[in-house]
């Protein structure tokens, strides 16, 4: 029966995939079969992204294209979920979910993720390879950055949860596993109560936790090096993967840990944002471009084989033509394995929208999008075509 068919359409990062293959399980849950295209369904639930205005503009034209599309037939029900919803959600004053209503009032539904929970396990179609998020939201307040208003403040899934999952995952082939979360450098910093007492793992084990570094003194416990020893023991997987980490915490046990354990990928993805000082004090960066390089020259030295992947936002309001040649100069010097090259967009609620003018126009945004791009991300590049 139609009525009773959905399709999952989902923008943005792996996270919001990992999201949607609990969305799928959900459905699935309530009696629904999944439809195999979008025309075919009853009910098209849309997974959200907002970390560009694209983003949000796609969803808004896809809705709008669903309708069209129906023409004469009955409109499938359409449903809102993700990043969205969640910072609709997370917007006490209601004005967000308003806008929302008013921007695609075709929409029947608006569908927060809490809803969802990690009750049910993930649907996934790729046997040997699982995405596994291990914490939701982020604590750290960048000032581009709109995930503490979409996911909400950052929250540590249980270590035994993710444990068992993992093992269940093994049984039945995985391979291969990436675990989750906007910084996994902090992972478990809210499960931790006592440090002096330390923390009993799964195992029956009791670990020290690792403090890191925040605004320059040693404050917050992590759990997460020895969450990544503990993936490493379970039989059947060989090979562990990990995104995202902030630099400004990615600690000397973390960088052992990895390199005592060749399970862990040797593709360290470490976020820049920019190679400018005054920059990266007003991105809310907590780390200078020295640093970041010392951090780097520390990983590539103990860890054998490593590599380097990273994000860089050209265009961040400010941005002198001066400042951006340093991020080149950075790229040119780090070597990066490859970018996920990003030009800023304004996002609601953020620090960097209420505080400064978006004042690097468009045509410039693209001309140094396209400068980093080619010389991180393709071969064959002129790498001192910086002009």
């Amino acid at each position: 029966m139609k009525s009773q068919t959905f399709f999952i359409k989902t923008f943005g990062c792996q996270q919001n995939e990992a999201d949607s293959q609990r969305i799928t399980s959900y459905y699935l849950a309530r009696g629904y079969s999944l439809a195999k295209s979008m025309k075919s369904a009853g009910e098209i639930v849309i997974n959200t992204c907002m970390i560009r205005q694209s983003a949000e503009d796609r969803v808004t034209g896809l809705v709008k294209n669903i309708v069209k599309s129906a023409g004469r037939r009955i409109k499938p029900k359409i449903v809102i979920t993700g990043c969205m919803v969640g910072m609709a959600a997370h917007d006490e004053t209601g004005k967000y979910l308003k806008t929302l209503r008013s921007r695609m009032p075709e929409v029947d539904e608006f569908l927060p993720l809490e809803e969802v929970g990690f009750d049910y396990p993930a649907l996934r179609n790729d046997v040997s390879h699982s995405w596994v998020p291990i914490s939701n939201g982020c604590n750290n307040f960048c000032t581009f950055c709109v995930v503490p208003f979409t996911r909400g403040r950052e929250v540590s899934r249980p270590f035994g949860d993710i444990i068992s999952e993992i093992k269940g995952l093994a049984k039945h082939g995985c391979t291969e596993v990436t675990l989750l979360g906007q910084n996994v450098n902090s992972y478990g910093a809210d499960l931790v109560k006592n440090t002096k007492a330390g923390y009993k793992l799964p195992s029956g084990r009791i670990v020290k936790p690792v403090m890191v570094k925040h605004l320059g003194r040693y404050r917050i416990p992590t759990l997460f090096p020895y969450l990544l020893e503990e993936v490493c023991k379970i039989k059947g997987i060989k090979k562990v993967k990990f995104i995202s980490s902030n630099p400004w915490d990615f600690s000397d046990k973390l960088i052992n840990m990895i390199a005592q354990n060749p399970k862990i990928d040797r593709n360290i993805h470490l976020p820049v944002q920019a190679g400018d000082d005054d920059v990266l004090k007003r991105m809310n960066r907590w780390y200078t471009r020295s640093q970041y390089m010392k951090l780097v020259e520390k990983i590539k030295k103990e860890i054998k084989g490593a590599q380097i992947s990273t994000d860089i936002i050209v265009g961040f309001p400010g941005e002198a033509k001066k400042q951006f040649e340093n991020t080149v100069d950075l790229a040119k010097k780090v070597n990066f394995a490859y970018a996920y090259v990003a030009k800023y967009s304004a996002r609601p609620n953020t620090a960097a929208t209420k505080a400064f003018s978006d004042d690097v126009d468009h045509a410039e945004k693209e001309r140094r999008f396209h400068v980093l791009d080619q010389l991180i991300n393709h071969t064959g590049i002129n790498r001192s075509a910086v002009h």
